[in-house]
Formats: structure tokens, sequence, C-alpha cells
């Protein structure tokens, strides 16, 4: 009994260190200024609700533009990686391509600090004029996300016993046959938790989205920081507008729960 007290109870801790940033976000979305710069715990709850932020974040930002750009980018690069990354973690899993030395390669791309390629970037897409244009940002995106989900799908893939492909060929199934009826439905879980992964990165992306982008491309992450000024920072629009861009990954979160946890425990138990 006083174990599970104890469990409960660093449970209940456990959510309220994580949960209480959220909260706060969310309730400072709805205060006034003076309550939101009030210093003090007495106008934490205790405050008149007001839409007025949201008002204003839509009057005078570009809001709607930076989420659609989010939105086209985010989702874009996901499909992207997902569509090069998988048959490339199968060969990988299933042949051993390139002796293991491609997958190093492939895998490299992600090691190294994103700051170091911004430069070699910069002047490329410069030269082929994609800087401030949704199409060379997905890219970007694009070409960090691939190699992530290829290591990681190389990994659900070799969970999967060759036995079951051979089964399937000697029935009478071609090897795209194969992947398609057999395969990918057994690694369905890895790939969406492996999607859910490119997608919050490339919607929380933020180095490359600053440097790369001026007006026309912009996304939701690097709009925020527009709301730190010289004199003072709007910390309710802020908030309004941290809420709109932490929904969509709640959301996908909450309607792709049943796979991340399928896809996170894949491969861990066997028998």
């Amino acid at each position: 009994m006083r174990r599970r007290v104890w469990f409960w109870l660093a449970t209940a801790i456990a959510l309220a260190f994580f949960l209480f940033p959220i909260i706060w976000i969310f309730l400072t979305a709805i205060k006034p200024d003076a309550d939101a710069m009030h210093i003090g715990m007495d106008k934490l709850v205790t405050f008149s609700p007001t839409l007025v932020n949201y008002q204003e974040l839509f009057t005078w930002t570009p809001i709607v533009l930076e989420i659609r750009n989010t939105l086209i980018v985010a989702v874009s690069s996901t499909i992207l990686a997902m569509v090069v990354a998988l048959p490339a973690g199968y060969s990988f899993a299933r042949w051993n391509t390139g002796s293991g030395h491609l997958l190093f390669v492939t895998v490299s791309t992600r090691m190294f600090p994103g700051a170091v390629a911004a430069i070699p970037f910069f002047l490329t897409f410069k030269a082929l004029g994609l800087l401030d244009t949704q199409l060379g940002l997905t890219l970007l995106i694009f070409y960090f996300n691939m190699s992530f989900a290829t290591f990681l799908l190389f990994g659900f893939f070799r969970e999967i016993p060759e036995e079951l492909e051979q089964a399937a060929m000697v029935d009478g199934y071609g090897r795209f046959e194969t992947f398609r009826r057999i395969i990918f439905p057994l690694i369905a879980p890895g790939a969406a938790i492996t999607a859910a992964f490119c997608l919050v990165f490339a919607w929380n992306e933020f180095l490359y989205s600053f440097l790369f982008t001026n007006l026309d491309a912009r996304t939701t992450s690097v709009g925020l920081a527009a709301f730190w000024g010289a004199i003072e920072i709007k910390w309710g629009r802020m908030a309004a507008d941290m809420t709109i861009c932490i929904l969509p990954t709640l959301l996908a979160a909450w309607f792709m729960q049943r796979y991340i946890i399928r896809g996170l425990t894949f491969g861990a138990v066997k028998g």
C-alpha cells in the first residue's frame, strides 16, 4: 500500500512538473497585459479572461501565413523523408547495401551540428534562388530528417524475421508484393512513430527557418521570436501564438498515440 502511495505521489509530481509550463502558457494567452506582467502568485488563476491577445495576434501579425508555411513544409518534408527512408531502411536491413559504409554516411548527416552546414547550404540555395521559399526549406528539413528516419526504420526492419518473406515468396508473391502485404503492415507502428518524430522535428525547426527565410516562407517558430522586442516583450500575444503552435503536435500525438506506443515497444519482447 505504501509503495502504491509513493508511486502515485511521484507520478503527480512529475505530471505537475511537465504540465505546468503548458498550463501557464494557456493561462497567459487569455490574460490582460497587466495581469500577464504581474509578479506574484495571486494573479496566476484569479484574473478576468480575455481574447484580446488572439484578436491582436490575427490582426497585427502574419500568423495565418506562418501556420500555412509551417504546415506545408512539415507535411511535405515528412512525406518525402518517409518515401525515401522506407526503401532505404529495408535495403540496409535485408541486403546490407554498401556493406555498412553507405548507412554510416547517411546517418552521419544527422550527427554533425546543423550550423556547420549553414554557410554551404546558404550559398548553394542563394545561387539556386531557393532562399525564402517553401521548397528550399522543405528540402533542407528533408535532408536532415531522412537520415534519422532511415536509421530508425533500419532498426525496425531488422526485428522482422526474414523467414516471413521467404514463406511469402514460396507462395508466389514478388518482392514488392511481399513488402506491401507482409512487411509494411508489420512495420506500420514503427513507420508511424518515425513519421511522428519527423513531423514534430519539422514543425519545431528554428535554425534553418530563421537563416533561410525572411517574410514569404517564415514559419511559426521564427514568428515566435518576433515578439521579443528591444523595449518590451509581448507576453500575451506570444503565449497566444504558442498555444496555436502547440495544438497541431498535441493533436497529432493524440490521434497517433496507439501507434506511437506500439512503435516505441516494437521488438521489445521476443518469444
